[in-house]
């Protein structure tokens, strides 16, 4: 009997650097390419927001779209249903004669236990469900340390993996797949079918993002070229919008590094290659901070108190903040150029979340799970993360109070010309 794999890619959009897909077809003769479109992350929140927006639901569906094509472009295709992942993938199994599951392991709760639901199907079909760990730019493996022992503070995560650990080089693309035979390979859903309708380009934004692996490394050819035309403020806020491309897994955070990488030694570029490398760094550490203390990120408390919240007009200020009704000009331009483009810069994120936090009294669980449903590059660890250290109940308790928000705006719009701009 001939091994069939199937491949269920989730956060995990690419064909480079994707050793998932390269040791599925090396170990099989035949693989089925899966992706599952889960009502529950379209779903809405007990805070009242949605677990995804029509931002990123549009840039999600572009990706798959794009993900589908690339298959196809080697001889493959991708079967796309809509469902739940642990009632679908075991039926595929059963009709396919399925031999394994591959994927990618993730680290927040709900995608988790929808893992070890799946695990727990297959394992009654005598079927094992494979986990790969593709999501970080060093390997959990590498580490010179346990996960148990990983450093609390950045800063001695990043000067111990920067010393102690090696960057793998990337798995190259298949150029030839071999799929099972499908009468029906799916049809993609649509924003509709979620209840969410298409979002309008705002005319203020000079960026658009386009979802899928070609637009990722498209943008990554933008990004190098602006480094040998020598790093600027702007070169570096274009190298901050690889973000959303990282986040659905269309390009690989080796990829970035390896390409960066030959970039170095041209004169003017050590800041903008030490700005792309920083937030490699921070989305591997708050990944695996994920995976050190689990749902604790997740609690009001977190791994500390907030400070003062005011219960009583807690869901007024809440709304306030993320309409952009604040009256406070420079946190209403970000919210506003939140909700129109789904993109903010790291200073603008603080700034809204300071705000939020210290002036409006509003727990910070809010902020973080709109960020959920409003960011094109939201992910898990980094959005809940960076949200607990900005209301000072992160896992490093020596980085309370260590944020300033006049200073911030000083840096986000010294001249007041974004709160101008994007005035609602």
């Amino acid at each position: 009997m001939s091994k069939k794999i199937l491949v269920w890619f989730r956060n995990d959009l690419r064909l480079h650097d994707n050793e998932m897909l390269v040791e599925a077809i090396a170990k099989s003769d035949i693989i089925l390419p899966v992706y599952i479109l889960d009502p529950r992350l379209f779903g809405e929140t007990k805070y009242h927001t949605l677990k995804t927006g029509n931002i990123r639901g549009q840039f999600i569906l572009e990706s798959v779209a794009a993900l589908r094509n690339s298959l196809k472009q080697i001889g493959g295709n991708l079967l796309i249903a809509k469902g739940h992942p642990e009632e679908i993938i075991p039926q595929l199994v059963q009709e396919y004669e399925i031999t394994e599951v591959y994927h990618h392991r993730e680290v927040a709760s709900e995608e988790t236990h929808i893992s070890a639901m799946l695990e727990n199907a297959l394992w009654k079909l005598r079927v094992n469900l494979k986990h790969f760990i593709g999501h970080t730019l060093y390997n959990k493996e590498d580490l010179p340390f346990p996960i148990k022992d990983i450093p609390d503070a950045f800063n001695q995560f990043k000067k111990k993996i920067e010393r102690d650990s090696i960057i793998k080089p990337c798995f190259l693309a298949p150029d030839r797949v071999n799929v099972a035979e499908v009468i029906d390979w799916g049809t993609l859903s649509t924003l509709e079918d979620f209840g969410l309708v298409a979002h309008l380009k705002d005319q203020r934004c000079d960026f658009e993002f386009a979802g899928g692996e070609s637009c990722g490394i498209a943008h990554l050819h933008k990004v190098i070229l602006a480094m040998q035309q020598a790093a600027t403020a702007k070169n570096l806020i274009l190298a901050s919008k690889l973000s959303a491309w990282l986040a659905m897994g269309c390009l690989s955070p080796r990829k970035v590094y390896w390409e960066i990488k030959k970039m170095e030694t041209t004169p003017n570029t050590k800041a903008m290659f030490n700005h792309i490398l920083l937030g490699l760094l921070w989305r591997d550490y708050f990944r695996f901070m994920f995976k050190k203390y689990g749902n604790t990120f997740f609690t009001p408390d977190g791994f500390g108190s907030q400070g003062p919240v005011d219960v009583e007009n807690e869901k007024e200020n809440f709304n306030k903040w993320k309409n952009a009704q604040t009256g406070f000009a420079v946190v209403d331009a970000v919210m506003t150029e939140l909700n129109q483009t789904g993109y903010i810069s790291n200073i603008a994120r603080q700034t809204a979340a300071l705000y939020l936090i210290n002036n409006l009294e509003v727990s910070w669980i809010y902020g973080a799970a709109y960020f959920e449903e409003k960011l094109i590059d939201y992910n898990p660890a980094s959005n809940w993360g960076n949200w607990a250290n900005m209301a000072g109940v992160g896992n490093d308790q020596k980085t309370k109070n260590v944020f300033d928000l006049d200073k911030n705006i000083k840096n986000l719009d010294p001249k007041g010309n974004y709160a101008l701009t994007w005035a609602s």
